[in-house]
Parts: structure tokens; sequence; C-alpha cells
């Protein structure tokens, strides 16, 4: 296991460090068998093998003994797995992700479906974005009219991770025609559904399952809705609150990876006579990546040690780490790049791979732009 000194820190318990090294075991028996050529497929294989596995359980509450997730344990499997495998920490973040209404807010029935996704046995996803609205969350227009017993849904979804195989969405869409936050509650939806269909898949640098999702006269019963209604908003943002804060611990996990590669770069690689490793502006970038590298964990890790203590909010904790980690992991893989010169851009090269795998996550869950306004309003406020 690369460095793992950070384990030693008094934000984790003996559980939390035997969890990090078995799972850094299993990693690199299991996950290098796997074949990325289908990507679907890919995915689907890799949710079946961590929930055969167990480390799905901690994605989401125990339905038969409801607890609170525990939030250390999610960022340290997803830095362990983005160490080793970029989309094995997408098939394990967008288990949590999809059930983190379910887990926070959802009811026994809601429930049933995390015996199922907690086994890997089902593939969940969150429906938050639409085309108009992606950081905006208040600005949601997908519909949901009340008939009857229930709702019928109509609108749009883009960007939805895992969409086209999921088999189970959470998707908010408005029930309050009046517009703003507190008109917004959320929906549990099978993805058989009638009229929800798939209406485009989505391809990007870093070959994940995306879609555009339709849905025409979806009707629901009432029992589908998670929460209130009006509560859509609360719940998103509680949500966003708990797995922002992954988000960073994965893109921790490319740095460190990034890190690895360089040493061994510098290590190994002669120029002008000597190891890279001996050269003083080679020492001053691998100091900056390390630094880099050292306060995100300690940012990522003060984030998710808050929510677990019980704090009710960890916006600006989240944010802060979703911010930082993101951007420094972007500026490590990187000098990591240079520091392998053309090798580093070579398609197979662990650096290349990294360099398109990290783009994504100064996007998702809130840009890198938006983070700065939630963490300037907290600190304007008075939060700081």
């Amino acid at each position: 296991m690369p460095d793992s000194s950070f384990l030693s820190w008094p934000f984790f318990e003996d559980r939390h460090r035997t969890l990090a090294r078995d799972l850094d075991d299993w990693s690199r028996d299991r996950l290098g068998s796997v074949d990325h050529a289908d990507t679907d497929a890919a995915c689907i294989s890799l949710v079946a093998m961590l929930g055969e596995a167990g480390w799905l359980a901690h994605s989401a509450i125990d339905p038969d003994d409801p607890g609170t997730l525990d939030v250390r344990s999610l960022c340290l499997i997803r830095e362990t797995l983005a160490r080793h495998d970029g989309l094995a920490d997408f098939a394990f973040a967008m288990q949590g992700l999809g059930m983190g209404a379910v887990s926070l807010f959802g009811t026994p029935e809601h429930r049933e479906w995390l015996h199922q996704t907690r086994a890997g046995r089902k593939l969940s996803a969150f429906a938050l974005s639409e085309p108009r609205s992606g950081s905006d969350v208040a600005n949601i227009e997908m519909s949901a009219v009340p008939d009857g017993n229930g709702y019928r849904l109509n609108g749009e979804k883009t960007w939805i991770s895992n969409g086209g195989i999921a088999d189970v969405y959470t998707v908010f869409a408005r029930t309050d025609a009046a517009g703003g936050s507190k008109g917004l509650s959320a929906f549990l939806v099978p993805a058989d559904t009638p009229g929800l269909t798939v209406a485009e898949r989505l391809d990007v640098m870093a070959p994940h399952p995306l879609a555009r999702l339709s849905f025409e006269d979806v009707k629901l019963d009432a029992p589908a809705m998670i929460g209130l209604p009006g509560e859509g908003f609360k719940i998103a943002m509680s949500v966003l609150d708990v797995f922002r804060s992954t988000v960073a611990a994965a893109a921790l996990g490319f740095a460190r990876r990034a890190l690895d590669a360089a040493l061994d770069r510098v290590r190994t690689r002669e120029l002008f006579g000597a190891p890279m490793s001996e050269l003083q502006m080679v020492q001053g970038h691998i100091a900056d990546m390390a630094v880099d590298v050292d306060a995100a964990a300690l940012l990522v890790y003060r984030a998710a040690w808050t929510k677990d203590m019980g704090a009710p909010r960890v916006s600006r904790e989240a944010a802060m780490a979703k911010l930082f980690s993101t951007d420094q992991a972007q500026r490590v893989i990187d000098k990591a790049v240079q520091l392998h010169g053309g090798d580093g851009v070579r398609v197979g090269c662990i650096t290349e791979t990294l360099y398109r795998e990290i783009r994504a996550l100064r996007i998702y869950e809130g840009a890198s732009d938006v983070q700065k306004i939630v963490i300037a309003r907290s600190v304007i406020g008075g939060g700081a």
C-alpha cells in the first residue's frame, strides 16, 4: 500500500484503518481482472463484485438496522478505489449517491431497495440535473402534477450517471409551479416505469455510463415520494452535503496515484547522467505535489469527521474539501504528466488516464465556482 501515514491521524478509528488496508488488498487482487472495453458491462460487473465482497454495505444504511452513514468510511473507500480504478470508484459512488435520499429520508418501503443495491444486485442513480439547471438546482423545470392518488412526471434529466443501466432512479421534480427551491419534491422511480425512456447516451472523454432521460406522463403512486411535498431541495442538499466530501476523496485518490507514478518515474529515469530525482526542479515539483495531497486529505477528512461527529450540515467544510481537492488533484496530475514527458500523454499510461478522469470531478455535484459561492456565503454570513 502507498503512503498510509495519514491513517494515524486522529480523524480515524481502528475500524477505519482496517477498512482502508483490507480494501487496498482486495482492490489490488481483484480490480485488475475487470475488462473496461464495454463500459456498461464493466460497471455492472464492478457493482456485483463490490456487493459480493461487502463493500457496498457502506454505501447506504442497513434497512434492517437503520443508523447513520459513516462518511469517513465512504471517503476512505472512494479514495482507495479511485487510486486503483476510476470506474470502480464510480460504480461504488453511484450506489451511494443514487440511494442517498432513501438512506436519509426514505420510508421502510423505499428502503427495501437497499437490500438489492447494497448487495450489488440492482444499480441506482441520482437524477437531479436538467438541460437548463445543473448547479442551479432551484431552477428545476420537470413537473410532478397531482393525478388521482399520485403524481404524473413530465420533463427531462441529463448528465445522469448510470443512466441507461440503473434499475431505480431518485428523481427531483417541481410539485409547486410557483418556482423556487421550496417547490421541489423527490421521488423513487423504477427504471421500468412506463413513460421513462433513455433519450440519449452521452459519451465523455473518460468513459462512464451517462444518459439523458425523458419522462413522458410517468405515473407514480403517492408512496413514491421521498419525504414530504416541497422537501426536494432540502433532500438534495442533504444528500450532496454527505457525498460532496466523497467526490473530494476520489480526487484525492487520483492525486495519490499520480504522485506515486511520478515518484516511480523520477527514481528510475535518468536525465543528464543522473536520476531525475536529483534535479532540484524535479524535487520542487514533487514537494508541491506532496503538499497538495496532504492538504487535500486534511480538508477531506475534516469534513467527513465533522459530519460523523453529529454536525447537522457540513456545507462549508464539504465545499472547501471538494473545491481544493479536485482543483489541486488536477495540478498534481498535470505535474505527473509533465514529469513523464511524452510517455505521460500516451494512451494506456496511468497519467494519461488520470488526466482524463480528474476533469469531470471539478464539475459534477457542484462545479468549483459554485463551491466558491457556498464558501463565501458561509464566511460572509459569519459561519467561518
